[in-house]
């Protein structure tokens, strides 16, 4: 998997592009989605401990991790498939840079949840159909933190979704689906990780 992917400015104002991401979606989702929220900080964090790791490029995963989950916030809903929905809001509205909104819309398996639910075509034509560079970073911060924001084994995260939303829900079939790919990427990270902090 290539991390060193070509990268262009992504923030407008003259600030790092994590603290660009922060305010960003402090501003959607601290209020109207507390729970959510806590979740997305809970991200971050494990973002900034992979920076070692990723170096010139750790700014742009952070990014990423605080941005995941902007397509929540109900203001932004059009689709109600918040991948979608979030990656079009940082696309349309602030013009950000390309791969950071192929992070947010194809995060965590998202292609497969859009198969589920007839935005499979719509998804990989307005973002690259291929996973980004750095999505087994990204997919490792998001499911190896709570909704509460805690860090937490990637087989009790993957069991809190389905324990949530139920066994009928749309979003537990895609779990159902996706686990593989998600567990396997979470084990690479966690290698790569042991590996780095062995040398």
């Amino acid at each position: 998997m290539d991390v060193h992917p070509r990268r262009r400015s992504v923030e407008p104002m003259n600030k790092n592009t994590a603290a660009w991401a922060r305010d960003l979606v402090r501003k959607h989702l601290e209020t109207s989605l507390p729970r959510r929220w806590a979740h997305t900080q809970g991200v971050a964090r494990q973002a900034r401990t992979l920076a070692p790791i990723l170096g010139d490029h750790a700014d742009l995963l952070e990014a990423a991790a605080w941005l995941h989950d902007i397509g929540y916030a109900p203001e932004l809903a059009e689709t109600g498939f918040h991948p979608l929905d979030g990656a079009r809001y940082l696309r349309e509205t602030h013009q950000a840079d390309e791969h950071l909104c192929r992070l947010v819309a194809h995060h965590s398996c998202a292609l497969i949840e859009a198969s589920e639910r007839g935005l499979a075509k719509v998804l990989a034509l307005e973002f690259h159909a291929a996973p980004p560079p750095m999505s087994d970073f990204l997919i490792y911060c998001d499911m190896t933190t709570s909704p509460d924001g805690h860090c937490i084994q990637v087989g009790s995260r993957l069991s809190e979704i389905r324990d949530r939303y139920g066994s009928n829900h749309i979003v537990t079939k895609f779990v159902r689906t996706a686990e593989p790919h998600l567990t396997d990427a979470v084990h690479r990270i966690q290698q790569m990780h042991r590996t780095f902090s062995a040398t």
